[in-house]
C-alpha cells in the first residue's frame, strides 16, 4: 500500500518534489524538494508524524526574503543553535536562511548567497565535533562534489579548505558517455570511523540516473567508490532517473533514503517524490555497505 498525502498541496496534486530531503524533528517528519510546480517561487513543506500521513504546509521560503530569482533547488534543513537553517540553491548559487520553526518563514536579513567564484549547487551541510563542513557541488569541468569548512555562523566557506570528493569516472556514472560528466546530490553520514558520500551520478534527465556512495576516514576523504555502485537505481526501483534524495533516520533508529524519480516512462518532470528503507550491512570481508530494499520501495501519493 502506497503511503499517502492528505490534503491539498499546490495545484491540488500530489508533492511532486525532486531533490527531496527529510528533516526529522520531535517527533514530525518535514519533507522538502525542488518543487515541481514551480521551481522559481521557492519551497514548500509537508509534515508527517508516521510517515504514512502526509499534510501540506504550504510555502516556507518565498521568492523576495530570500536570495534567489529563480531556480529554487535541493533545500537541506538543520538545526543548529537554536534556529533552523535551510542551505539551498537558487540561481545556481548556495544560499543560507534561517527560521525560528521548521516551517519558516526562512528568511535572509541580508539577501546574499555564499561568495565564490564559481556557480555551486546541491549543498549539504555536516556537523562534525566543533566545525561545520559544506558539501556541494561545483560546475566546472562536470558537476563535481567539494567540501570545504564554513564559519561557525554559517555565513562563508573558507576558501582554502575546499577540495574535489568526486567526479564523474565510472562506467555506470556517465552512461551517455557525456563531455559533462555529473555527480551531485551529496549526502555524508558517519558511522565508526568510516565518512559515507551517497551521491547520484549522470544527468537527471538520463534514465540511468542512479545512486552510488564512497567512504573515507576522514571528512575530506579520500574517498573510495564502492565497487557495488549502484545501489539504488531503475533496477531497484522499476522507475527511470532514480536518485537525488537524502539519508534520514526514524524515530526507531532505521534508515530510509527519500529521492525522486522521473515521472513517468517517457516523461521527466514533473519529478516523482520515493521513499526507501536502507541498511548498513557487513560483508563476508567485513566491510560495511549500503543496501537499498526494493520491497519497501513507494511512492507519496495524495488523498484526492
Amino acid at each position: 500500500m502506497p503511503f499517502t498525502v492528505k490534503g491539498q498541496g499546490p495545484a491540488g496534486q500530489n508533492p511532486l518534489l525532486a531533490d527531496p530531503t527529510i528533516f526529522y524533528y520531535k517527533g514530525i517528519y518535514y519533507l522538502y524538494g525542488t518543487n515541481g510546480h514551480n521551481a522559481n517561487e521557492g519551497f514548500t513543506a509537508y509534515t508527517s508524524a508516521d510517515q504514512r500521513n502526509w499534510f501540506y504546509r504550504g510555502i516556507v521560503l518565498k521568492k523576495g526574503t530570500s536570495f534567489g530569482t529563480r531556480g529554487f533547488w535541493a533545500p537541506q534543513v538543520v538545526h543548529y543553535k537554536g534556529r533552523f537553517y535551510m542551505a539551498y540553491t537558487a540561481d545556481e548559487h548556495i544560499a543560507i536562511a534561517v527560521a525560528d520553526s521548521p516551517l519558516g518563514p526562512f528568511q535572509q536579513q541580508e539577501i546574499k548567497a555564499l561568495d565564490t567564484s564559481v556557480k555551486m549547487i546541491d549543498p549539504f551541510l555536516l556537523f562534525e565535533k566543533d566545525k561545520v563542513y559544506l558539501y556541494h557541488v561545483r560546475l566546472q569541468n562536470g558537476n563535481r562534489i567539494f567540501v570545504g569548512e564554513m564559519n561557525k555562523d554559517l555565513s562563508a566557506i573558507k576558501t582554502a579548505t575546499v577540495k574535489e570528493c568526486i567526479h564523474a569516472d565510472a562506467g555506470w556514472e556517465n552512461t551517455a558517455n557525456a563531455k559533462w560528466g555529473v555527480t551531485e546530490g551529496p549526502t555524508v553520514v558517519k558511522r565508526g570511523r568510516y565518512y559515507y558520500l551517497i551521491y547520484s551520478a549522470n544527468d537527471f534527465r538520463n534514465p540511468d540516473y542512479a545512486v552510488g556512495f564512497a567512504t573515507g576516514t576522514s571528512p575530506y576523504g579520500p574517498w573510495e567508490k564502492y565497487s557495488g555502485n549502484p545501489v539504488l537505481s531503475q533496477q531497484t526501483t522499476g522507475n527511470n532517473g532514480t536518485g537525488h534524495g537524502d539519508l534520514f533516520k526514524d524515530a526507531q533508529g532505521n534508515w530510509h533514503y527519500v529521492f525522486h524519480t522521473h515521472y513517468a516512462a517517457a516523461t521527466v518532470a514533473p519529478r516523482r517524490t520515493a521513499l526507501i528503507r536502507v541498511t548498513f550491512e557487513k560483508t563476508a570481508n567485513g566491510e560495511e555497505v549500503i543496501t537499498a530494499d526494493p520491497r519497501t520501495f513507494h511512492f507519496l501519493n495524495v488523498v484526492q
